[in-house]
């Protein structure tokens, strides 16, 4: 077994490199770790499933291992997508639930996400996992827990397309970047009527096209290229565990995930009256005023899908949405991250319209970065963010938001600066009604994060 490092344990997840950090005996472990805190809360049985990594059925093997020894029941359901997992905790004898993905990371990445008795768990509860395993002393229940399979396939499939309707025919291309939406994201949709053109369906571990992000303008480019090729109206991308969405138009424009909120928010709020929408910090400034527009009450939260869900379940909010591509559907759903449905949901708006990219495209928008990161050494985004928050001033800002790192609002656009919560990176993002307000805004960051650290190698 690899030695325990407290680095695989991250804020929303555990998430380590195969034979580096994480192994079959790290696996068995953390299995163990989360039974016994799973049967502490009533729970007798946990849901598994894995992506489509090389490593997958290993770790999952010694994962349920690890879970019968703490005295749990397993339910496998196999090679599935995360949201998947998460459908389980809703529809079978179970709250809890662990998939074993890598999520978008490289090749020899693989962790595990996580829900107990219906909560993701996230922080100090993930950080207990670390501590249960440290202490461990070798017992195991008396009476282990029972091992069985199940297939939700057709389950998962069905409930999205008995409710979700498309209105009228439409071609789509669905590129899944090898991951493993492929084995079920063109079922789904030739299963609501749409005619597919596919891209990488077929699940590989090795990832030989293109990584499975679509949150990178880099991995749409064969998206954007069979659009151009063929007569689809509108394409759509996931990652690699099949929880995030990426839509491009016909004519090549990338729909990012806080526009694509605007369509569902309007579509959510002729349901849901007067109701709470949910997003992140990330998000530009354009959506606020289009949620209160459409009769809604925006909300600004912290960046995590573990962080989102639980907000969300907090307020009673119908929908939440992360930059990132984490849409959270209450309505007409169960509130947690899903790619698949969230590309479902999309279809049922834009056939309403003969020309889907003309909608899209119409969305407000304005001049913007996508994430960028300052690489730092373990800890120094932490202190970097704290130094800011106490000595930086912005001459031309109207208010600072502290929510998650610091949000400046300008009359003409924003800047963030957050502490991600599993690199030791500063996420930044800029956003400004024209390219000189975006660079006045970045300037301005430039001069406080250099006079906090002279020596930061800024990515713009």
């Amino acid at each position: 077994m690899v030695a325990l490092s407290k680095t695989i344990f991250k804020a929303y997840d555990i998430r380590g490199v195969i034979d580096k950090t994480l192994d079959e005996g790290i696996a068995r472990h953390i299995g163990r770790a989360f039974g016994a805190a799973a049967l502490a809360k009533g729970e007798r049985k946990v849901v598994i499933g894995r992506d489509g990594r090389l490593s997958g059925p290993g770790l999952t093997a010694a994962l349920a291992e690890g879970l019968r020894d703490a005295g749990v029941d397993v339910i496998d359901l196999g090679m599935v997508a995360t949201p998947m997992v998460y459908f389980g905790t809703n529809v079978l004898d179970t709250r809890s639930g662990i998939m074993v993905t890598g999520s978008h990371n490289p090749p020899d990445y693989n962790g595990f996400k996580m829900v107990m008795a219906g909560e993701a768990i996230y922080g100090d509860a993930i950080l207990a996992l670390h501590d249960s395993i440290a202490s461990y002393d070798g017992k195991v229940a008396e009476q282990r827990g029972a091992y069985g399979t199940h297939d939700i396939r057709s389950a998962y499939l069905e409930r999205i397309i008995g409710d979700v309707k498309i209105a009228r025919p439409i071609k789509i291309a669905v590129d899944c970047g090898n991951g493993v939406a492929g084995a079920f994201a063109p079922d789904l949709f030739r299963g609501m009527g749409c005619e597919v053109v596919e891209l990488f369906c077929e699940v590989d571990g090795h990832f030989p096209n293109h990584h499975p992000d679509p949150a990178h303008p880099e991995n749409l480019q064969d998206l954007i290229k069979a659009l151009q090729d063929t007569d689809a109206e509108i394409g759509l991308a996931f990652d690699g565990d099949g929880d995030r969405l990426g839509i491009v138009t016909k004519d090549g424009q990338i729909i990012f995930p806080d526009r694509q909120m605007m369509l569902f928010a309007g579509d959510v709020l002729s349901r849901n009256p007067g109701a709470e929408i949910l997003y992140d910090v990330k998000c530009t400034r354009h959506l606020a005023p289009w949620i209160e527009k459409h009769g809604g009450k925006p909300l600004m939260w912290k960046t995590g899908h573990s962080l989102v869900k639980a907000k969300l379940k907090e307020t009673g909010s119908p929908l939440g949405g992360e930059m990132s591509g984490h849409i959270f559907f209450k309505d007409r759903w169960y509130g947690f991250d899903d790619g698949l449905y969230a590309g479902a949901r999309m279809l049922e708006i834009l056939t309403k319209e003969q020309d889907p990219s003309a909608l899209l495209n119409s969305l407000p928008i304005a001049s913007s970065t996508p994430e960028l990161h300052l690489h730092l050494k373990e800890g120094e985004n932490f202190a970097l963010i704290d130094s800011l928050r106490a000595n930086a001033t912005f001459p031309t800002s109207e208010k600072i938001n502290p929510i998650d790192g610091l949000r400046v609002e300008y009359p003409d656009g924003f800047g963030l600066a957050r502490s991600s919560n599993t690199t030791p990176v500063v996420v930044l993002r800029f956003e400004g009604e024209n390219p000189e307000a975006l660079a006045r805004i970045q300037g301005e960051f430039k001069k406080v994060i250099l006079a906090a650290k002279p020596d930061a190698e800024l990515p713009f």
